[in-house]
Parts: C-alpha cells; structure tokens; sequence
C-alpha cells in the first residue's frame, strides 16, 4: 500500500535524496489525511514529481500530475527524508 509510503513523510516542507539528487518536498493534507497533496522539486535541477493520493472507503487512488505512475511509485519507495 502506498499509504504507508506517503504518511511517512513529514506534512510540510522537507528535503530528501532521490537518486543521489536533493529535492525540496512539500506535503500537503485534507479532509483529515483522506486526501493528500505531494510536489517534489529537483534542488539546481529540471526534475520533479507530483501528485494527489486520495484513499475513499477501503481504496487508494493515486493520481500523478503529468508524469507516470511507475515514475511516482519509485520515487516514494526510494527517497530518502533528510533531517
């Protein structure tokens, strides 16, 4: 479950390593949690991720913003939070 992925990092701004890159991360919560905002930016660089993650009744649905669901996937599996 990404769940477990996306409530791990902190609600707010952090900074992480992906791929020996650092990125400025900002997670945003609604609706108690049940609805979540992530956008990731590549510090000096080009790259970055985005998404919504919205868990209704018993199900999860991720909705990357312009990018593909693998790219989103491997980036939350693999960050690494500093701080």
């Amino acid at each position: 479950m990404l769940v477990n992925w996306i409530y791990k990092l902190p609600i707010g701004y952090s900074e992480v390593i992906y791929e020996n890159k650092k990125y400025g991360l900002t997670r945003t919560d609604f609706n108690k949690g049940k609805s979540i905002k992530i956008y990731s930016k590549e510090l000096g660089g080009k790259n970055f991720i985005s998404l919504n993650y919205y868990i209704i009744s018993k199900q999860e649905l991720l909705k990357p913003c312009e990018m593909s669901d693998q790219k989103v996937i491997h980036f939350l599996k693999n960050l690494e939070i500093l701080g």
